[in-house]
């Protein structure tokens, strides 16, 4: 194998744990001093990466004897990873400025679960699976406890590492599994032997059932969604930010490519597990997001129920399913990037505030804010003309033309019962005595980030053929 060849494939990667080393060194010698240099620096380094992987990187190859490829589907969901972490990085500089909790490590840490999840969406082995989703995990496990000082934050972290480490023995049974049973690691090995070998036995089936049960719990998908609410409210309003975006369109993607590429002649099995969780996903962010009292809660429910309907175009299994997913995670990454800004924005004497009650007529005391908090809360909702209709319309197309009718009109009822508490929040913005007002200094990344967000919730009708496009490509290099 040519060495030059294989580094170029993963050049983005290479930027950025060179970069992350670099920018390492500089806050340990220049200090606490050096995290806005350090931050402003991290999101270059993301834009310079951004660039490396639509022009410099091969459209279609491979390295390192397979393990990791590059293609339309990696291409379009790195671009997305990169694009939450530079916005997430951007909210977390200005959330920490001038606090005592202002730390070089945050985009250092960043940088490096960004890292983990490139060679996450790019891998095409179940080693190089386990590599970047580990290098991933440990970040995200110290990002969850970043305020240490603060009991919940410390909480939230503890339940993360414990639970992530379950999930990830689980998936390494899995692998181990499925890797007895078949002989390879490889995802081609592994739909190779499969289809013209072994066939479909049952210790290769319960190699994908603790592989899915892995993977699940990295989309903080039902059952094993537990850690979700808690990590969620713990730890600070960006790094939860970071949570909800590019983690997971990491996690879903690499969920996408684990499931799809290696078991095609598995589907009738895997199928069945899919939807159960799926279902499940919808139904319970749907009903227990109704009695929440504070906002970052209700939105990790939220979160758990978008999942579930993401995951209805995994269990479709095509072509159609995996853009319909694709879709779908472009538009929630900067919808929810939009109300992690706004929640953000929700600070009163210049300390945070997060109960939903707090948001009462806001409609008189901050318009402007009111109105892009109302618009995201509808995207999210699915009501059309907005992006969030959209979003659920291709996911439920690819489910409804793949046979998959029951899971889908479900999937349009608990979209229903969701749809009650989003209205409850814009009722409470609008028609409610006002609270006490926020502070009035929304930060200018904050600003561009809500503007940004709204026009993409509003004006997506209108330019939503270059995303599809791109979605079609990426879904079929992943299914030809």
């Amino acid at each position: 194998m040519n060495l030059q060849a294989d580094l170029m494939v993963l050049l983005p990667e290479l930027m950025l744990a060179l970069g992350a080393m670099a920018l390492l060194l500089v806050g340990a010698l220049g200090g606490e001093k050096t995290t806005p240099v350090v931050s402003w620096a991290a999101i270059a380094l993301l834009a310079v990466a951004g660039v490396a992987v639509v022009i410099l990187v091969p459209a279609q190859a491979s390295a390192f004897h397979g393990a990791f490829v590059s293609d339309g589907f990696s291409r379009f969901a790195k671009i997305l990873i990169l694009i939450g972490t530079a916005l997430s990085i951007l909210l977390a500089d200005e959330f920490f400025a001038g606090s005592a909790m202002s730390r070089f490590e945050l985009p250092v840490l960043m940088l490096l679960a960004t890292l983990g999840m490139l060679l996450m969406v790019s891998a095409s082995s179940f080693l190089s699976l386990y590599m970047g989703l580990e290098l991933q995990s440990l970040a995200l496990y110290v990002l969850a406890a970043f305020n240490r000082d603060h009991l919940r934050s410390s909480e939230a972290g503890l339940k993360y590492f414990v639970l992530g480490a379950l999930s990830s023995g689980m998936m390494l049974y899995g692998i181990s599994l499925i890797y007895g049973f078949t002989g390879t690691v490889s995802f081609a090995g592994v739909a190779a032997a499969s289809h013209g070998g072994i066939g479909i036995g049952i210790g290769l089936i319960f190699g994908i059932v603790f592989l899915i049960a892995g993977l699940a719990f990295k989309v903080s998908a039902v059952p094993f969604h537990m850690w979700t609410p808690d990590v969620y409210e713990g730890a600070p309003t960006p790094i939860t930010a970071y949570f909800a975006t590019a983690a997971k369109v990491a996690a879903l993607c690499l969920f996408l490519r684990a499931i799809l590429t290696p078991f095609p002649d598995a589907l009738s099995q895997w199928r069945q597990i899919i939807i159960f969780i799926s279902v499940l996903s919808m139904a319970l962010g749907s009903v227990a997001a109704l009695g929440q009292k504070n906002i970052k809660r209700l939105m990790a429910y939220s979160s758990i129920g978008h999942m579930g309907y993401a995951l209805l175009g995994l269990a479709a299994g095509t072509a159609l399913g995996a853009r319909g997913v694709l879709i779908y995670l472009a538009i929630y990454v900067f919808t929810n990037l939009g109300v992690f800004a706004a929640i953000q924005a929700m600070r009163r004497g210049g300390k945070p505030v997060e109960d939903i009650a707090d948001l009462a007529g806001l409609g008189r005391t901050s318009p402007k804010l009111a109105l892009i908090f109302a618009m995201l809360f509808l995207s999210l909702a699915g009501l059309p003309p907005l992006a969030g209709f959209f979003a659920k319309f291709y996911v439920f197309l690819a489910a409804i033309q793949a046979g998959l009718i029951w899971p889908a009109v479900l999937g349009v009822l608990a979209s229903a019962i969701g749809l009650v508490y989003y209205l409850r929040l814009v009722k409470l913005i609008y028609f409610d005595e006002p609270a006490p007002a926020f502070d009035g200094d929304i930060a200018l990344g904050s600003r561009a980030i809500l503007v940004i967000s709204g026009a993409v919730a509003l004006l997506f009708i209108f330019a939503a053929s270059p995303v599809l496009t791109a979605a079609d490509a990426a879904a079929k290099a992943l299914l030809p």
